[in-house]
């Protein structure tokens, strides 16, 4: 045999292994979502150290009406699983149809996955009573018991848009009117692990990878990183 295809049988055979050492070098999953909405920085001891922590804003629990009439609560649609936050309200006319249409590929994606769930606060509670709501709901495609259309009084619908969500009151929008094109992704543990533009389909892109990733943690019980 040639020295030459001596030589390009080696390589031929190296392939494989170094493939090998790269992928159980680097190969392991390190994916790991990032926590939204710090609160404040403690001081936790770790052996006999001292090590800074941040603490991430819970969002508070709510009970709200949905589009069927009954009451939903945040504990309820956090528990076991996860859930999307979106702001709108009916009659808007620009970024909501957008976002809403984004968020049905996601409700398409995760129809059959129970722990996935989608709550969408309308802003504007005085116009969207349940009846709107409902018909609403049908419009878009909303999977009953999937996805949430939900209203209630104005000042908890404000506290939980502005205090819990943190979203900033936009220029030139009636005093009161808070929606937004921004999505919440939440974990059961009611901590904002991803905010996406609900109008960007590589957004969403991002968004459907993320829910993965969430799901994936909590089949191996994976700790919040």
């Amino acid at each position: 045999m040639r020295p030459k295809q001596i030589l390009l049988l080696g390589l031929l055979l190296l392939v494989p292994v170094l493939a090998f050492l790269f992928l159980k070098t680097f190969g392991t999953n390190r994916y790991a979502l990032p926590t939204y909405l710090p609160d404040r920085i403690d001081s936790v001891r770790v052996g006999e150290k001292w090590q800074r922590d941040t603490v991430f804003h819970p969002i508070a629990n709510f009970r709200l009406r949905a589009q069927t009439g009954r009451i939903v609560t945040g504990q309820e649609l956090a528990k076991n699983g996860l859930y999307l936050a979106s702001f709108f309200y009916t009659s808007c006319p620009g970024a909501c149809p957008q976002v809403n249409a984004q968020l049905q590929r996601v409700q398409e994606k995760y129809r059959h996955e129970p722990r996935v769930r989608l709550a969408s606060f309308t802003v504007n509670p005085k116009q969207d009573s349940v009846v709107v709501l409902e018909r609403y709901a049908e419009q878009v495609g909303a999977i009953a018991g999937k996805w949430f259309f939900l209203t209630g009084d104005e000042a908890d619908i404000y506290q939980l848009a502005e205090k819990e969500f943190r979203l900033p009151r936009p220029s030139g929008i009636a005093p009161g009117l808070v929606h937004s094109q921004l999505v919440f992704l939440v974990d059961r543990d009611q901590h904002v692990r991803g905010i996406y533009d609900g109008t960007k389909p590589r957004d969403i892109e991002r968004l459907i990878t993320e829910i993965s990733v969430l799901l994936y943690m909590y089949d191996h019980d994976l700790p919040r990183r």
